[in-house]
């Protein structure tokens, strides 16, 4: 039992770890640029974390039901979409950055429909989702289940060679997913507080939201670039 409890326990610490690498900052970051504020970029990281727990889950379990591995040709194809990903949130974010540049854009309220229900959000506009009375942020929550699709077949194969049961590595995958949540929340909550106090001007906060995109326009291509070839010559 203590062995199985430390091994849950080292679940939920590596999940915090996955949340710091390179392409999943990449990609949150050109989200967090955009709204430098702590308590926006909490809730970007942590609606991250909820995609790519649900990810996990879901594909974990069923692979993990099925006593089976990811085939090597599928987990490529999903990790040269996140690369693909990348790529277009990084040009995004250099052509938000073009336009902030060019104007400094508003905060506003975003007023919106929901049947015959009209309401405002407070600050920029972000395309969202409303799950009964709860608002999840869209575009975080589909990077975040595209990353939980990419990493759920090495997580697999990890649990099943290192759990006694299906249970115990659902329970480890469940742990690791909220490890990654809580880090990126964490993260991304003392990263939007620093840009908050950088983005005093629109042009600082152009250079933010360019830097973040070259950065993953990079990344994309670093990632995707000997993931096509592998896959072409295959």
């Amino acid at each position: 039992m203590l062995s199985l409890l430390t091994g849950w326990t080292l679940g939920l610490l590596l999940g915090m770890r996955h949340a710091l690498e390179p392409d999943h900052l990449a990609a949150v970051s050109t989200l967090v640029a955009e709204r430098p504020q702590a308590r926006a970029a909490a809730m970007l990281g942590a609606v991250w974390g909820l995609g790519h727990t649900t990810a996990l889950l879901l594909v974990g379990g069923l692979l993990l039901a099925l006593r089976t591995r990811m085939p090597d040709k599928l987990a490529e194809s999903f990790e040269l979409a996140v690369a693909v990903m990348l790529l277009v949130l990084g040009a995004r974010s250099l052509i938000r950055s073009y336009t902030i540049m060019q104007a400094a854009p508003g905060t506003t309220a975003a007023p919106h429909e929901h049947h015959v229900h009209r309401h405002l959000h407070r600050g920029a506009k972000v395309a969202h989702l409303h799950v009964g009375k709860i608002t999840v942020a869209r575009r975080p929550l589909l990077i975040g289940l595209l990353h939980g699709l990419a990493g759920s077949g090495a997580l697999t194969a990890l649990v099943l060679a290192s759990m006694p049961s299906v249970a115990s590595a659902v329970v480890y995958m469940l742990l690791f997913g909220a490890g990654s949540l809580l880090g990126m929340a964490l993260l991304t909550g003392v990263v939007g507080l620093s840009l908050a106090r950088m983005a005093q001007t629109p042009r600082a906060q152009a250079v933010m939201v360019g830097v973040a995109g070259s950065a993953s326009v990079v990344l994309g291509i670093a990632f995707g670039v000997p993931l096509l070839l592998k896959l072409l010559a295959a």
